[in-house]
């Protein structure tokens, strides 16, 4: 089949040829909202928002951001409640009055939607790491309702979730001794039989991007920060066959490649969106770890310095988007997007649009636009 992805960039249209008789691919990107701000000021963004899709209406909550300076000069990182709700009517986006509130502040949750809502699960706030796990409904009164799950067998943020049918799949994240390797399941249809734990990722990953395809799940990318402080950044690419319970290695990334967002698509693709590459990210653990090494309080202010102007100097994440063919096994690199591409959140489809909304564009800054991509396939 063939098949067109229209990337809305105002007027600006750009045609992208594919290789390896991939589909042509016309690109178009759009603002299709910018986030209403709290308290009378201006929106910053949120990184690692509670998103999705749930009864046509779109939902962007929680997060947390750094209100009052950046944080290598001091600034504190606050976490957020507050949840928007808009109403999806085609290419449009209507922001709904309701008031809504998450059941408390979290950022960083493994999030995904399913048939039966929004779940997210784990995250951070000021307390620590969370355990907690939610399912968000619409309930008859078409308002929104919060339903507990079971907690998760140990508090992770940073983690990577999906679903398929209604059974969700939690994997890595980082807990409180480190960077995790568990993979658990959670049956929608009987909650009451809690996390079940599956056959552990091949390697602890935080960071990591866990898709639904037919034949299975892909794990893609993430990364790892070991004792020296210095993160590994990975390419890999693992898949779970279902029936045998077990991952299995496929095609490396073109790149290393953590904290990007995406979505399948068809039966045998997923498209990956932007994420980091680490070379900022690099240089800053670097200067982190020699700061703390450093004994001398002149050469410790140096290296400050340094971490300070590399942070402060930060370029953004990566622009491009990627495309995987599961059954050829093959990666192709598409072309790139007219925005600041957000990491540190979660990208989905609804309604013939994949929306991709606020978190991280740079160290410290947030994105208060909700980037959208008109799917129209022939």
């Amino acid at each position: 089949m063939r098949f067109f992805l229209f990337i809305i960039i105002m007027s600006t249209v750009a045609v992208i040829s594919c290789n390896n008789n991939n589909p042509l691919l016309h690109t178009k990107w759009k603002e299709a909202a910018v986030l209403p701000g709290v308290n009378g000021k201006i929106s910053l963004g949120y990184a690692g928002p509670v998103t999705g899709t749930v009864n046509n209406k779109i939902i962007i909550g929680g997060g947390a951001n750094f209100p009052d300076s950046m944080p290598w000069l001091g600034g504190k990182k606050k976490y957020y409640d507050e949840l928007f709700v808009y109403e999806q009517n085609d290419s449009s986006l209507q922001l709904l009055q309701q008031q809504y509130k998450l059941p408390e502040p979290i950022a960083y949750p493994a999030v995904c939607s399913t048939a039966k809502g929004i779940v997210y699960a784990g995250g951070e706030n000021s307390n620590g790491l969370s355990a907690k796990a939610w399912l968000i409904t619409v309930a008859a009164n078409d308002s929104l309702q919060f339903i507990a799950l079971p907690s998760l067998p140990a508090a992770v943020t940073n983690a990577a979730l999906t679903a398929t049918d209604h059974v969700v799949y939690l994997a890595g994240g980082e807990v409180s001794n480190g960077v995790s390797s568990k993979f658990y399941a959670l049956d929608l249809n009987d909650t009451l039989l809690g996390w079940k734990e599956l056959t552990m990722l091949p390697k602890p990953t935080s960071h990591g991007l866990l898709i639904a395809q037919s034949k299975g799940l892909y794990f893609i990318g993430g990364r790892m920060k070991t004792k020296s402080g210095i993160s590994d950044l990975y390419a890999s690419v693992y898949f779970y066959d279902f029936s045998a319970n077990q991952w299995t290695e496929k095609k490396s990334l073109p790149y290393a490649l953590s904290a990007g967002t995406g979505v399948a698509y068809q039966s045998n693709e997923i498209l990956l969106f932007g994420g980091d590459k680490g070379e900022t990210f690099h240089k800053a653990e670097e200067l982190i770890a020699a700061i703390a090494a450093e004994k001398d309080s002149v050469k410790k202010e140096e290296l400050n310095q340094q971490k300070i102007k590399v942070q402060s100097t930060h370029p953004g994440f990566s622009k491009e988007v990627l495309l995987y063919n599961t059954e050829k096994d093959e990666w192709t690199v598409l072309g790139t997007i007219p925005f600041a591409v957000p990491a540190t959140t979660t990208a989905f489809i609804s309604g013939g649009y994949i929306f991709i909304p606020s978190g991280e564009i740079k160290a410290g800054v947030r994105s208060n636009q909700v980037l959208q991509l008109h799917l129209n396939e022939q």
